[in-house]
């Protein structure tokens, strides 16, 4: 049965599938949530269709899901489709919300990403972070980003990821792909044992706490090319977050050691466009002395304005909604909803 609802789900064009006690079985197609059946899941059922996807990925055991309450892992049904799964539990039934995952790696253009964004991974070292909130499509973002490398640079690359999404062959680089607990027992482990493995360039899935930002900047200091998500929205945001991550006596070294890594933050989510689909709307910050300065100054507060008033090189959140609403793309009332300042983009788009 779970066979059919994958497959299905992949002829219509889904990008999630959601299997909840007490409510019907349901996909996620641009951006809305639909009910594919109307008949209720109850607990035994989803219970049933959990066990199924556990031995559709190669009968993975089930005691970190039943023991922990979370289990999260990927699998490949030939011919269909890649799955990125994330199973746990919800009042004491087992669920899960299964992410379909092409096997063609995604066009950048067809999909919306700026050549700007694509043209980040150029850089030979220090960091650039694609940070939003969860489903905003970062870990696309990154694939195209490692693609473009992946074709035109001579080098290794080594993706660090939890758990791993789209597939790369090698091209013109070597890709190592290693996926957390399957392949390595953390990002941490993962991370420093990759510095002793010849990168050039490294994808590390997330920034989770205090130790991986620590190696993740330490990476980007010695010469290697590193990008990694966080879970902000804006630049003066995900600045702020990786500092304030430390105690307050490192802050101001690590301030320092950031503002001379750090060479991109891209914010992005998701917004509806006219014709019912989504498209991903960019906040692009590309790190320049003055930024520097702000970052090292303790300055933070400044960057939203400049970057707002920055040339082409920079666009704010803001900026990159009023130029899809110019193009046709967006209506006014999407661009404002999903404004960082409703207020003041309201009185542009008048």
């Amino acid at each position: 049965m779970v066979q059919d609802i994958l497959q299905k789900a992949v002829s219509d064009k889904a990008s999630d599938i959601f299997i909840i006690a007490g409510h019907g079985l349901s996909i996620r197609r641009n951006g809305v949530i639909l009910t594919a059946s109307e008949e209720k899941l109850m607990p035994p059922d989803t219970e049933k269709l959990v066990h199924e996807i556990y031995e559709l990925a190669s009968n993975r055991d089930l005691t970190t899901l039943l023991t922990k309450g979370d289990d999260d892992f990927s699998f490949t049904v030939g011919g269909l489709s890649r799955f990125r799964v994330s199973a746990y539990k919800q009042r004491g039934s087992l669920s899960a919300v299964i992410r379909i995952i092409s096997f063609d790696l995604p066009d950048p253009y067809a999909l919306g990403i700026p050549e700007s964004i694509i043209g980040l991974g150029n850089e030979t070292k220090g960091m650039t972070l694609v940070t939003g909130p969860a489903g905003s499509g970062k870990s696309t973002t990154l694939a195209c980003m490692i693609d473009n490398i992946n074709r035109n640079r001579n080098s290794h690359i080594i993706t660090l990821e939890d758990p791993i999404e789209y597939l790369h062959s090698h091209k013109a680089s070597i890709v190592s792909q290693r996926e957390i607990e399957n392949d390595t027992m953390s990002y941490v482990t993962a991370l420093r044992a990759a510095l002793r493995q010849s990168p050039d360039v490294i994808l590390l899935g997330e920034m989770r706490d205090y130790e991986t930002i620590s190696v993740a900047m330490t990476a980007a200091e010695t010469g290697h090319l590193l990008f990694s998500t966080l879970h902000t929205i804006g630049a003066a945001s995900t600045i702020n977050r990786i500092i304030d991550v430390f105690p307050a006596e490192q802050q101001h070294q690590i301030a320092v050691q950031l503002s001379t890594v750090l060479n991109a933050v891209v914010s992005q989510q998701l917004v509806p466009t006219k014709d019912g689909k989504v498209v991903p709307a960019f906040e692009i910050m590309v790190v320049n002395p003055a930024i520097r300065n702000m970052i090292r100054e303790n300055k933070v507060y400044q960057i939203d304005g400049f970057i707002q008033s920055s040339g082409q090189q920079m666009i704010s959140m803001d900026n990159y909604l009023l130029k899809l609403y110019k193009e046709g793309t967006i209506t006014k009332d999407t661009a404002i909803v999903h404004a960082s300042n409703p207020e003041l983009l309201t009185r542009r788009l008048i």
